[in-house]
């Protein structure tokens, strides 16, 4: 409600009777509503105020927290259950239906039950903080179809959710390249060798008669 008070240049004046910080876009625009009661009594300020200025239920648009959303979801949705919303109880009561806009902004779940109250109270850390105020500016962005009357427009457009940014691709080196085998040298083949020549043999030496009538016949014949 802040910042679209702030981007229309309405500021939001505290009003006694309504219990509540009120502001109007425009002469006959829509009205701004900030309750200052405690939440669980946020059903007065916007009785009081729809009362005084004749504001059916269908034209009722409350901004509120979903825990059952995570942090970064924002929702338009007509009527329905409260889900133990005691903001939305005491409005409901108040205004005797629950046929009226919601526009939920996921906050997350603590896990357990009995941590919800503390949980809902508590500053969320920076990172949900982020998604929340991002959630808050895609809702900010269907105002115009909103304000115009023409929810099933808003609504289309709130509920697509944004493309989610492609992650950045990794740079791919080149692999490096593995050295070549080298080719294994082969031995020289040795020559093969034949059989080992056989040692000369040698004449047995003769008897002593014999000789010499070897000799004798070499070199002692006359001629």
């Amino acid at each position: 409600m802040e910042r679209l008070a702030l981007q229309h240049g309405v500021s939001l004046r505290k009003d006694g009777k309504f219990q509540a910080l009120v502001g109007r876009l425009g002469q006959s625009g829509p009205w701004l509503m900030l309750p200052q009661s405690f939440m669980n009594a946020s059903g007065r300020p916007v009785q009081m105020l729809a009362g005084f200025f004749k504001i059916p239920a269908g034209e009722i648009l409350v901004v509120h927290d979903e825990i059952e959303f995570p942090p970064g979801v924002a929702r338009l949705k007509l009527g329905g259950g409260i889900a133990g919303h005691n903001g939305l109880r005491d409005i409901s009561q108040r205004v005797a239906t629950h046929d009226y806009w919601r526009l939920r902004l996921g906050v997350g779940h603590p896990g357990a039950k009995a941590a919800v109250a503390d949980y809902v109270l508590g500053k969320p850390v920076q990172e949900e903080r982020e998604a929340i105020d991002e959630a808050i500016g895609r809702a900010l962005e269907v105002m115009p179809q909103v304000l115009a009357g023409d929810m099933q427009a808003a609504m289309l457009k709130l509920h697509t959710d944004p493309k989610p940014k492609a992650p950045p691709k990794a740079e791919v080196k080149p692999e490096p390249k593995k050295p070549e085998p080298k080719p294994e040298s082969k031995p020289t083949p040795k020559a093969e060798s034949g059989p080992e020549p056989k040692p000369e043999a040698k004449p047995e030496p003769r008897p002593a008669e014999e000789k010499k009538g070897l000799f004798g016949s070499l070199f002692g014949k006359k001629k």
